[in-house]
């Protein structure tokens, strides 16, 4: 699962199909609204994932945009008003928590801080929130088993440049853990600190954990599910300055995992071969010198084979479509849109599993 904002309400919506058509995960991984969204789905405090889900997402729909307004007024209008007002139940402006300095001259240098804040826009109400649909507990690796998925989800470590990684199989996740994977930077989203790291939005990294997923798994063979936010293709070309960042938003967070799907193909062809050399000399008649040679490179053959050898077998992509360009679609909250973007993630998953 993507992040995407706002959007990730359209991953509400295909989980909801999966879910309805019994297909179920051993795995689900996300980053930013997608980690929320994962988080919910296997630690559903109802253990009913798909109501918790669309719950949440009903629960921090904005309701004051007007749902009359045609759709790309009110993308304006909700992406404004969150702009303004942030969102009460996952981000609050700082203007709105911190009290402001008086303007006399022995305070102008304490005016002057509010203008290098680092970040705009603190997490502090999606703590409460999340709290309402995750049972923490359930996100702890006493909790995986046979029923209950796996959860992974990614965030970037702000001083090493690197990707951080929070797996159910080998730790107790918790809410501070999904916030730091949501701390998007370009909007002003706070970081957040956590185990003496500071911690942005996994996007920053890549949009898609598939490769975070390889990284953990790397025994089993893989049937994935990929959510795609960011229309991959745009056949109209921009027209405008905004329509531009739009498009050029779109090709940064859109999937970019065909290289990890094309080098898992490789390192089994390779692998194939490995196999079949090995048998062959297992079947030859060795010199004692030879023999003990053998023995050394079986161990590494081994741990290749064994421990690095799975595969990507099947790739389901369902990909959200857009009639509206607008740069800031990811920050309109409205019910209205939010509602829009649940039905069509259960559309589009219903016509991708018909062809399929």
């Amino acid at each position: 699962m993507q992040g995407g904002g706002s959007l990730g309400a359209y991953e509400c919506g295909v989980y909801k199909t999966l879910a309805n058509r019994g297909i179920k995960f051993d795995i689900i991984a996300g980053t930013s609204i997608g980690a929320i969204n994962a988080a919910i789905i296997v630690g559903s405090i109802n253990d009913e994932p798909t109501r918790d889900l669309e719950d949440f997402w009903l629960d921090v729909a904005e309701k004051i945009t007007p749902p009359v307004l045609p759709d790309n007024i009110r993308c304006l209008v909700s992406s404004t008003y969150a702009a303004m007002y942030g969102n009460l139940k996952a981000f609050v402006p700082l203007w709105f928590m911190m009290p402001m300095p008086h303007l006399n001259t022995d305070e102008n240098q304490s005016l002057l801080s509010y203008y290098k804040w680092p970040y705009l826009y603190s997490t502090t109400p999606l703590k409460t929130t999340l709290l309402k649909y995750v049972d923490f507990s359930k996100l702890s690796p006493s909790a995986v088993n046979s029923t209950r998925p796996r959860l992974i989800i990614t965030s970037t470590d702000i001083q090493k440049g690197e990707s951080v990684t929070f797996d159910s199989n080998s730790m107790s996740i918790d809410a501070d853990h999904v916030i730091a994977c949501a701390g998007f930077p370009f909007y002003g989203i706070a970081w957040t600190e956590k185990d003496g790291r500071y911690l942005w939005d996994g996007a920053l990294q890549s949009n898609t954990p598939l490769r975070e997923v390889i990284d953990a798994s790397p025994k089993s063979h893989k049937n994935v599910y990929i959510v795609n936010l960011f229309p991959r293709i745009q056949k109209e070309l921009p027209e405008n300055l905004l329509d531009s960042w739009h498009r050029a938003r779109d090709i940064m967070h859109t999937d970019k995992t065909e290289h990890n799907i094309k080098m898992s193909k490789v390192i089994s062809r390779y692998l194939t071969l490995l196999r079949e050399m090995h048998d062959i000399i297992c079947n030859v008649q060795l010199d004692d010198k030879m023999k003990a040679w053998f023995r050394e490179i079986e161990k590494e053959y081994h741990k290749l084979a064994d421990e690095r050898g799975a595969i990507i077998e099947k790739i389901t992509r369902i990909e959200r479509n857009e009639d509206v360009h607008f740069l800031f679609e990811d920050a309109d909250f409205s019910v209205d849109t939010i509602k829009k973007l649940i039905k069509q993630g259960e559309k589009d998953t219903e016509n991708i599993l018909a062809t399929n």
